[in-house]
């Protein structure tokens, strides 16, 4: 249902489950200890979360119970934990540039360039599963001029860690909810460049997430649940008159990493109807969701929303 008022966003209101001390020993080992030694410590890690936090379990249980079509074991939670410390502990070899020590497999990187060559920049857009720091690796290593749209205090513990442990770390960061973010985007597409946003999290409740015009938060079918999107990434592309790309990062063990970009809508010429253009930014976002079901399905251990995303929580779990 278009125009929805979502429960309060829950993502937005919780902690981060860190603490500076302890990212920064992690980041020490990893440095000077070495990869091999530093996931031996993600075992322990790994089961110390599944032991003591009793809510995110709760939550990624109603998630793998969709995406798996069945009851979770503890397995199934162990891989899903062990993968996001694995993506976590990587993101300190690949902000100091550590491309050269994992497999990256890149689908639909040409389209990306097809796209820089035409010279007036697009949208990528992706979602909190798998890396995006092997998606900035691979598209800094590629020298795409791509900058981030983001909410300034969203961890950001791991990113002031990040840059002590990487000092040269480029990372571009458009604030949203602030005056000015929309022109600093137009500016940014202008010169040729990327713009990057994760759009599977509902803006909070005045935080000005939709700058550029009106928003909707949209109920819509996904792993067999409803649940709310927002189309504000997607509204302000077809007000600029911009292309937007489906990227993911997809963990898959080890040292190895599937990047992918696809095409995902096209509003350089957006329909003159208000209602035709409407229908044109629904499409584009249930493409986005089906995209996303179909990662969640084909590769389960890489969601990373430990919230509680279908607004469940007052209902049995």
């Amino acid at each position: 249902m278009s125009g929805e008022t979502p429960a309060p966003a829950a993502w937005a209101a919780q902690r981060e489950r860190s603490n500076r001390l302890a990212l920064r020993l992690m980041a020490w080992i990893a440095v000077h200890l070495g990869r091999p030694v530093a996931r031996l410590l993600l075992h322990p890690i790994t089961g110390y979360f599944l032991l003591f936090s009793p809510g995110p379990k709760r939550q990624t249980r109603r998630y793998l119970q969709r995406a798996l079509g069945r009851e979770p074991g503890w397995a199934d939670h162990y891989r899903q934990v062990h993968a996001f410390a694995s993506v976590v502990l990587d993101r300190v070899y690949l902000a100091r540039g550590g491309l050269d020590r994992f497999r990256i497999q890149v689908t639909g990187g040409e389209l990306v360039h097809q796209l820089l060559a035409e010279g007036r920049g697009a949208f990528m857009i992706g979602a909190h599963v798998g890396s995006f720091e092997a998606l900035h690796a691979v598209g800094k290593g590629q020298q795409l001029p791509v900058a981030m749209v983001m909410f300034p205090d969203n961890a950001r513990l791991i990113h002031g860690v990040l840059q002590a442990v990487a000092p040269n770390l480029a990372l571009e960061i458009i604030a949203i909810g602030r005056p000015g973010s929309t022109l600093k985007i137009r500016d940014w597409l202008d010169r040729g460049g990327l713009v990057g946003v994760l759009g599977d999290r509902v803006p909070p409740v005045g935080s000005g997430g939709g700058a550029g015009g009106r928003t909707d938060n949209v109920s819509l079918p996904f792993l067999g649940t409803p649940a709310v999107f927002n189309d504000g990434p997607l509204r302000l592309a077809m007000l600029l008159r911009r292309k937007v790309m489906f990227m993911v990062g997809l963990y898959r063990g080890g040292d190895r990493y599937d990047v992918r970009f696809e095409l995902l809508a096209d509003f350089s010429q957006p329909e003159a109807d208000p209602a035709r253009r409407e229908q044109q930014l629904r499409a584009a976002l249930q493409a986005y969701v089906t995209r996303l079901e179909a990662l969640c399905r084909e590769a389960p251990s890489n969601w990373f929303n430990f919230h509680d995303f279908w607004n469940e929580d007052g209902t049995p779990p």
